[in-house]
């Protein structure tokens, strides 16, 4: 049980910082709730979350057939120590130029809000990835086992994580462009420490298995 209480929260704060920073998303969740009410801003949001979900499957699908392949993993590892190196240096920059830079939302008012969340949402195509790693670096600490309940608990926790941000833009962002700003700079930072402490915890691993 303590086993699928932290892979839900760890997966659940992943899910959440990642989409904290103003985006397409997020920033569109806000629009759609403006511009036809908040009824609209959350089934914009459901869709959003029923993409990930389905992005985190995949990844789930990806990680547990090379979890097979102990070399793979290994490779992995080292992959993964590269990538949260470089997220941890994009995020901290990013943090630092957001404070000029205004997100813009596209238009799309012909599709109905489920189809242009989801569609929005599967075109991210850096959320399988994204998951891929956690679930290499979640199955390497032993709370990963890939079990029908891990993978539903992994599955269930990326979407709750996202839609509760889509949740928090169309209710509390909306009409307030001028208070995103200090939130994008200071997200993008908190995302870059989460990079950080990922960098630290698979360098520990990877060093303790030699």
């Amino acid at each position: 049980m303590y086993q699928l209480v932290t892979l839900f929260v760890f997966t659940f704060g992943a899910a959440f910082l990642a989409s904290l920073p103003p985006g397409l998303l997020n920033m569109n969740a806000a629009k759609t709730s403006v511009e036809k009410g908040k009824p609209d801003g959350i089934i914009f949001s459901i869709a959003v979350a029923v993409a990930v979900m389905l992005q985190a499957y995949l990844a789930v699908r990806i990680a547990k057939f090379i979890s097979n392949n102990p070399h793979v993993v290994e490779v992995l590892m080292e992959i993964a120590l590269l990538v949260f190196a470089v997220l941890a240096i994009f995020f901290f920059f990013k943090g630092k130029k957001n404070k000029h830079k205004k997100v813009l939302v596209k238009e799309s008012k012909k599709r109905g809000s489920f189809a242009k969340g989801f569609f929005l949402a599967s075109i991210n195509l850096l959320a399988i990835p994204y998951y891929c790693g956690l679930n290499t670096v979640f199955h390497k600490q032993g709370f990963m086992n890939y079990k029908v309940v891990d993978e539903i608990i992994f599955i269930l926790a990326a979407g709750i994580g996202t839609f509760l941000v889509m949740y928090i833009y169309a209710f509390y962002f909306d009409k307030r462009e001028h208070k995103t700003k200090n939130f994008s700079k200071n997200s993008n930072y908190i995302l870059s420490a989460l990079m950080v402490l990922l960098f630290c915890i698979t360098l520990i691993r990877i060093i303790s298995q030699k």
